[in-house]
């Protein structure tokens, strides 16, 4: 019989009928969204609110910040309640609070909308975790992780290719039709993810003791390293852009070319790079390459410094191939970690933990790698490559003490061991 896990041999990021399908649809729609509104979210702000870009940065940065705090407690809710339809709510109110962003005229209002909307995004990711493991199963969760990242790439190509057309007219009505469009997503993907079926918890004779995550510290070691290589999102999406243009004799194109090849080897790779990371020690062998090829990324992304035009618009463009492969060896292996050294039945407050882990170091990272590799120059690739790697390298002696641990502790066996718990396919 055909589970969520099988691996369709094929390019298309969508997999075929079935619930991790329409799981897909949902995720596509729901990114789609985000396009429309990253992209044109700064300017509708700016041009239209009247907010400065100091006010923008600062009220995004301190909203992010206190949305953290809600990945841990809506994880907990997911493993006590149905995923699916915990995160059909999370979606409605998420169109409420983006329909609010209309009616924003100041900075305290902004702020307000801003933080409540960074409290659901949090929270929303530990929910749709508990619900990729629920509809993928112990075997294909890794997969389906997977298969939902690039058809999140895939949406957020195509709501900012949308968005293209709100910049050019660049008024006020065609910024609002953006969040309207915005709005319209979050109740197309509600919709779709209420045609799953519910994913009522076990019921058990004991109650989790809560906080156990907190004094699992194998396991808080694992997502820390994990959070730490997670710096090299902030590398691409920031520091990079701002090298290519201060540091290096490239063309200001570059930067879109770099991006746009990040996203197209992402829908077409993430499957792919996948398959062999399902269960802890796979995992964390693959995290560990991971590692060392996002170093080695972070190297020729330095050399573009001291080398001609031509030469650097092509070591720009093979150091992001080098870093795509381990940007997605990372995200495969990081989640099949986070949900293999979880325990069982807690597997959304773990991965909401493992969320507020990434979310820290995302947030310490603009400021940190600005500083080191900005004004650092070549040495501060050199310092951040250096972190990735032995990070990497760290990753799989962490597992074994955390395996160790999992298995001298009965109450937390099972998917640790590399075993299926239970198959909900």
């Amino acid at each position: 019989m055909r589970t969520e896990a099988t691996f369709p041999g094929r390019w298309s990021p969508l997999p075929p009928p079935g619930r991790l399908r329409t799981l897909s649809l949902a995720t596509l729609a729901n990114t789609v969204g985000l396009g429309l509104w990253v992209t044109g979210a700064a300017l509708y702000l700016t041009r239209v609110v009247g907010l400065s870009p100091t006010e923008v940065g600062l009220g995004l940065t301190i909203a992010g910040l206190v949305g953290l705090t809600a990945s841990v407690p809506l994880g907990g809710l997911a493993d006590r309640r149905d995923p699916r339809t915990l995160r059909a709510v999370l979606q409605l109110a998420q169109a409420v609070v983006a329909a609010a962003y209309l009616l924003v005229g100041s900075f305290p209002l902004f702020l307000l909308v801003a933080t409540l909307d960074a409290l659901l995004v949090s929270g929303n990711l530990a929910v749709r975790a508990a619900l990729v493991a629920a509809v993928g199963g112990p075997e294909g969760r890794v997969h389906a992780f997977a298969t939902l990242r690039a058809v999140a790439n895939l949406g957020v190509a195509v709501g900012a290719g949308l968005a293209a057309f709100a910049l050019a007219a660049d008024t006020g009505w065609a910024y609002r039709l953006l969040l309207v469009g915005n709005v319209t997503t979050y109740l197309v993907s509600a919709a779709l993810i209420m045609r799953l079926p519910s994913f009522p918890p076990v019921r058990r004779p004991v109650r989790p003791k809560p906080g156990r995550v907190l004094r699992d510290g194998w396991f808080l070691a694992v997502a820390g390293a994990s959070a730490v290589l997670s710096l090299h999102w902030v590398a691409l999406t920031l520091v990079l852009p701002l090298w290519v243009v201060t540091r290096t004799d490239a063309p200001p194109v570059t930067v879109s070319a770099v991006l746009l090849v990040n996203t197209l080897l992402t829908v077409l790779l993430a499957v792919r790079l996948s398959r062999g990371a399902r269960h802890a020690l796979p995992a964390a062998a693959t995290m560990r390459r991971a590692g060392l090829v996002l170093a080695a990324g972070m190297l020729l992304w330095a050399a573009t410094s001291a080398v001609p035009t031509p030469a650097a618009i092509g070591l720009l463009l093979v150091a992001t191939v080098i870093y795509t492969v381990g940007d997605l060896w990372h995200a495969g292996a990081g989640a099949a970690l986070a949900y293999d050294l979880a325990a069982p039945d807690a597997i959304g407050v773990y991965q909401g933990v493992d969320g507020l882990l990434a979310g820290l170091a995302r947030a310490a990272g603009p400021a940190l790698l600005t500083w080191l590799i900005l004004d650092g120059g070549p040495v501060g690739w050199l310092v951040l490559a250096s972190l990735l790697a032995v990070t990497g390298l760290a990753v799989p002696p962490l597992t074994r003490r955390a395996l160790a641990s999992r298995a001298a502790n009965p109450s937390s066996r099972g998917s640790a061991s590399g075993q299926p718990i239970s198959s909900s396919t």
